[in-house]
């Protein structure tokens, strides 16, 4: 007969049996779920026409959240004020819009979710839902399609957004930088955009980089392009759109002491189209000087201070379309103290040795700079100054692989106060020749005048040639690496790259790009064929 403990022990062997070979059938789970969410139904139907409602239900097969949605999703037309949209931050079976906008009659709505439509569990993204009704008989068909480039950058850096202005009896030019558009939409990964479901008519056709998403353009940040003639919708024109930064207008800002002897005009737009004239007697010719902050946007008004100190300053701004009167009270501050800085130590031959100073120089002892070599050869130097960018310039003849001492004694530099340096030693040498490569253009299909530029990564202009006729340009000395090519047309022969202007109707100055990167190595003589895009 068994006895209870071996029965005992058999039982636990047979469950331990058992469960194993349960442990052997365990499902995995299956695979991964890679399947969007799908609308199963909305109310009303997506292209309802004679819509009267103010709310709107979307229907999903499964739970659904919405990511982004301020980034991703477009109304065309906009409506003011905007709807309320949910789920957000939750999940939810359906979308809800509740509108509370006054609609259009006769009008097409769109709603373009983007890609912000994913499903709770694995985030899979039902892209570009749209739902559309229309408050009269018919749902709107028409379309437009076309392209965004930037005009001087070869790629375009954000999306865009594409936006259609009705041209009726209450059109005018400055609409753009009012009102909404009639309708919107944006570009895709390949900078491609197609405008769905608009009513045939007439229309301004732009397009806007924008930092807040409201539709209206604001030259002061936002990239802007436009097409130069009104489009009559149906088209199967395939639109071009060149987007550019319009320079601001020369503009005063505002003024400001910052130390005694110093008061700081701010500004927008070009600095050499503002004038800045002290109201006489305060101050005469002799006694101020002006100079440019650097890497700001400041004019420094630099004046000796009279004694008894003056309360206050009056002076004329005049800018390109306004002449401003300032008064500018007065207060006891610190003097600024007058320091020097190199730009750089490594030179390229033919560069000068440039020495910023904090306080304009106006006077300097050449017999009190000296330039010598590694083996103390003394290098004959000349010397200038540049006092509206406070630079101090040294050339010298260079030597590949040397290096240099520059030596200013007391005295040297004399500020716009008769300050004078202290003593100054800085360092500077330059590289093998080796460590450089040359570039030779030879360019094909060229309208003149043009400026060739070679261009970094990332939009850095690392050199220069401004043509009148000549087809090869020889580039020398350019640091290894891989380069953009491009070729500005000069169409008002500035020697600048100009961009657009809306109000003056004029289009940015054309780009072409060279259809690769080119490669500058070192020790190497590069020769590169460059055909031009007219």
């Amino acid at each position: 007969m068994i006895s209870k403990y071996f029965q005992r022990v058999i039982c636990f062997a047979c469950v331990l049996f058992c469960f194993q070979c349960a442990n052997r059938g365990i499902a995995s789970g299956g695979d991964k779920d890679t399947t969007p969410p799908k609308v199963i139904n909305s109310y009303p139907e997506n292209f309802s026409t004679n819509f009267k409602g103010n709310e709107i239900r979307i229907f999903f097969d499964e739970y659904i959240k919405l990511k982004n949605l301020q980034k991703n999703l477009i109304i065309s037309p906009p409506m003011d004020p905007a709807p309320e949209i949910t789920p957000l931050g939750s999940a939810s079976k359906y979308i809800t819009i509740k509108i509370y906008d006054s609609l259009v009659t006769n009008t097409t709505y769109a709603f373009n979710f983007g890609n912000s439509i994913e499903d709770n569990n694995e985030g899979n993204v039902l892209p570009f839902y749209r739902y559309v009704f229309s408050t009269g008989d018919n749902i709107d068909s028409l379309s437009i399609n076309g392209f965004v480039y930037d005009a001087l950058e070869k790629d375009v850096s954000a999306p865009s957004f594409v936006l259609l202005h009705e041209v009726d009896s209450n059109y005018n030019d400055s609409l753009i930088f009012k009102k909404k558009p009639k309708y919107i939409g944006t570009t895709d990964s390949l900078s491609q955009f197609k405008i769905k479901n608009l009513k045939a008519g007439k229309y301004l056709l732009i397009a806007l980089q924008e930092e807040n998403t409201d539709y209206i353009y604001q030259p002061k940040k936002d990239k802007f392009a436009y097409n130069s003639n009104f489009i009559e919708i149906p088209s199967d024109t395939l639109y071009y759109l060149k987007l550019f930064k319009q320079f601001d207008n020369s503009k005063f800002v505002r003024a400001k002491q910052l130390a005694s002897g110093r008061i700081g005009f701010g500004y927008e737009g070009d600095s050499s189209s503002i004038k800045i004239t002290p109201i006489l007697p305060q101050i005469d010719n002799n006694n101020f000087t002006i100079s440019k902050e650097p890497e700001k946007d400041t004019l420094n008004f630099w004046y000796k201070p009279r004694k008894p100190l003056l309360d206050s300053l009056l002076f004329e701004v005049a800018s390109q379309k306004n002449i401003d009167t300032v008064n500018i009270k007065l207060r006891s501050m610190k003097k600024d103290s007058l320091n020097f800085k190199p730009l750089t130590s490594v030179l390229k031959l033919g560069e000068n040795f440039i020495i910023n100073s904090t306080i304009p120089v106006f006077e300097l002892d050449s017999e009190k700079i000296t330039v010598i070599n590694k083996d103390s050869i003394s290098i004959k130097s000349l010397c200038t100054m540049d006092p509206f960018n406070n630079k101090v310039k040294i050339k010298f003849k260079m030597a590949e692989d040397e290096r240099y001492k520059i030596k200013l004694l007391p005295g040297a530099l004399t500020d716009f106060y008769g300050s004078k340096n202290d003593t100054l030693n800085f360092s500077a040498n330059t590289k093998p020749l080796s460590s450089y490569g040359n570039l030779r253009l030879s360019l094909r299909n060229a309208n003149f005048p043009l400026i060739v530029q070679i261009v970094s990564k990332n939009w850095e202009v690392k050199a220069e040639k401004i043509l009148k006729t000549n087809n090869v340009i020889d580039f020398i000395d350019l640091d290894p690496g891989t380069y953009y090519v491009r070729a500005i047309f000069d169409a008002n022969n500035n020697g600048d790259y100009d961009p657009g202007n809306f109000l003056e109707g004029r289009q940015p100055e054309k780009v072409s790009y060279a259809s690769e990167m080119l490669e500058v190595r070192a020790g190497w003589d590069a020769i590169e064929e460059f055909t031009l895009n007219n």
